[in-house]
């Protein structure tokens, strides 16, 4: 009889004694780490593990496990990445950069009933078709199109082409700024595209040239932009030119070299190095430490803000049930201090508010916000 007590009373000494073990969330990274675009995606890999280790040190109820998938910049890599996303029983998704790349995925995380915050498509469509367990962090195109018809007025050119390579996101980028610049009497002289991958744009350029515009509009990513600003250099032809978001990545600068990048315009978020708040810099420093540079795009830095909004949905106790997420993030959150600026959510889980400026690189290859 009394070796059952003393059994029992260790038993529940035991019990009351062992630490709580925390919960386990898997939350999945799908980004380009390989492939045209793997600067962009090795950095918002790097930077979501650089929130997870912040939030794993001080949460003690959760604890976040990343899981990452490399989409490769392909919409089939995409597919079979969400795929397996979905299968490792992730909560929610983060991810990707690209708008078609993206776009692949979106039924399979539907179907799969996992939330997907996307991090660097900013295509219109992506949040017009009533999915309601996705979100963005990024902004839309119809935004970015109507900044850019105002600064190409603002720098007062009249004659402009429009180059953009056919995917979901340079032509809606297109399509988005050519009735805005008809709007103020800037006329569009050329409207082609070119094939995103190929490693020589002369003879497209020598049409351009032959249209006599003032300056180039091109709405495509940076491979193919640094490639137009080499070549352009080399015909002799010193026409402006001006992209999108999409072109706001360091490696433009390496692949045109400095000379023919120099001048570029771009519209764009806030790069990193202009992003002033301290969870901003406490997160840049910590990267800079471990890479001894800034991450190369701001997309990496929107990728972080999908983990925070995440971790804010953590540490409010929402359950781990996409739908729970989903009703946090559009009903709850509200004015984030991410690390892009506030975040907040619509009806369609679109970011609210305007977040992009107007760049141009200077002689040196560095960004200046104008």
């Amino acid at each position: 009889m009394k070796k059952n007590l003393l059994l029992g009373l260790m038993a529940a000494f035991l019990f009351w004694a062992a630490p709580a073990v925390a919960e386990t969330v898997a939350i999945g990274v799908m980004a380009p780490i390989t492939g045209p675009w793997a600067s962009e995606g090795q950095d918002m890999e790097a930077i979501v593990r650089i929130m997870a280790d912040q939030f794993n040190a001080v949460s003690k109820d959760r604890q976040v496990e990343i899981v990452v998938e490399d989409d490769g910049g392909d919409p089939r890599t995409s597919a079979l990445a969400a795929q397996n996303l979905v299968a490792a029983g992730v909560a929610a998704v983060i991810g990707t950069y690209g708008s078609a790349i993206t776009e692949a995925s979106q039924d399979i995380y539907a179907e799969g009933n996992v939330l997907q915050i996307a991090t660097g498509s900013t295509a219109i469509r992506l949040t017009e078709k009533g999915l309601p367990l996705f979100f963005r962090t990024c902004p839309r195109d119809d935004e970015q199109g109507r900044v850019m018809a105002d600064r190409v007025g603002n720098l007062g050119f009249k004659k402009v082409a429009v180059v953009h390579d056919n995917s979901s996101y340079a032509k809606g980028l297109a399509e988005e700024v050519k009735p805005l610049l008809a709007s103020m009497k800037i006329s569009v002289v050329f409207d082609d595209a070119i094939t995103p991958g190929d490693r020589d744009y002369t003879a497209t350029l020598t049409k351009v040239k032959a249209a006599g515009p003032e300056a180039i509009i091109f709405t495509g990513y940076y491979p193919e932009a640094a490639l137009l600003l080499r070549q352009k250099k080399d015909m002799g032809w010193p026409v402006p030119m001006i992209g999108g978001d999409a072109t706001n990545n360091s490696a433009l600068v390496e692949i045109a070299g400095k000379e023919a990048a120099a001048g570029y315009y771009f519209i764009s978020p806030p790069g990193p190095g202009d992003l002033n708040s301290p969870r901003s810099q406490a997160v840049l420093k910590v990267f800079q430490e471990k890479e001894n540079r800034l991450p190369s795009s701001v997309w990496a830095m929107m990728a972080g803000d999908a983990f925070g909004v995440l971790a804010q949905a953590l540490s409010a106790g929402t359950e781990m049930k996409a739908p729970a997420l989903a009703a946090y993030l559009q009903k709850t959150l509200k004015d984030y201090d991410g690390l892009t600026g506030p975040i907040s959510f619509n009806e369609k889980g679109d970011r609210l508010g305007d977040v992009y400026r107007l760049y141009q690189v200077d002689q040196g290859g560095g960004f200046v916000l104008k």
